[in-house]
């Protein structure tokens, strides 16, 4: 790495921030760990980023050893860029900034986010004691993106929906924000679909089940210390 860019550090901690602490790198892993994207998806999913940077934070968090760029083989050849095994470590830690980050008096709750932020963010707020008794599967659609959602003993796998996947009892389609506010803010499943921000077929049961699996943790009180 550039050593204009370093720390200088010699805390392992000061060597990951050399590495993935520039801005940006850190969305990049995120819009990662649900599977390999083109650089157009990346793109779109960084709504502010320009092309040059994405293609720097790339070129860097590559020769770092996190993702590698490679090409799909047929019959869609695309040319994608992936986490490496290493990169993938970064997951937990993502998951548990995203918990440190909800409960900031700063945090916007509600805010509008992309279809992966709120996947993760699943993963995230799942609730084991919320989830007791609720197993259930469904399917849902964000913005054109199918996802697969499974609760099942006290643990909610959600991922993309892949061909080799059977049917779901229950299929929800919508937008990310509206399933944020279902799931978070307990917005009525009948409310968003007679006001046509929610389409589903199935199981009725099966995603109200879902959408009961998850808590928000309490705003931090600011300028509380820890006790002692």
């Amino acid at each position: 790495m550039n050593a204009k860019r370093s720390y200088g550090d010699g805390c392992a901690a000061a060597h990951a921030l050399d590495l993935i602490g520039e801005r940006w790198a850190l969305l990049i892993v995120r819009e990662l760990l649900l599977g390999p994207k083109r650089f157009t998806d990346l793109r779109s999913g960084l709504g502010g980023i320009s092309a040059n940077v994405l293609t720097q934070r790339l070129n860097e968090l590559e020769a770092a050893g996190v993702l590698v760029h490679r090409r799909l083989p047929p019959p869609v050849p695309a040319s994608v860029y992936e986490l490496t095994a290493w990169g993938r470590e970064l997951e937990p830690i993502l998951l548990r900034l995203v918990r440190w980050g909800v409960q900031s008096p700063a945090f916007r709750r509600g805010a509008p986010l992309n279809a992966d932020s709120l996947v993760l963010s699943f993963r995230t707020l799942f609730d084991p004691q919320a989830a007791r008794g609720r197993d259930t599967r469904i399917a849902f659609t964000l913005d054109a993106q199918p996802f697969l959602a499974t609760v099942q003993d006290g643990r909610l796998e959600v991922r993309r929906l892949g061909t080799a996947d059977g049917p779901a009892p229950a299929c929800l389609e919508t937008d990310p924000t509206t399933l944020l506010h279902m799931a978070y803010g307990r917005a009525p499943l009948d409310a968003m679909v007679s006001e046509g921000r929610v389409r589903f077929q199935g199981d009725r049961d099966a995603i109200e089940r879902f959408l009961g699996c998850f808590s928000v943790p309490p705003v931090a009180a600011a300028g509380s210390p820890v006790p002692a």
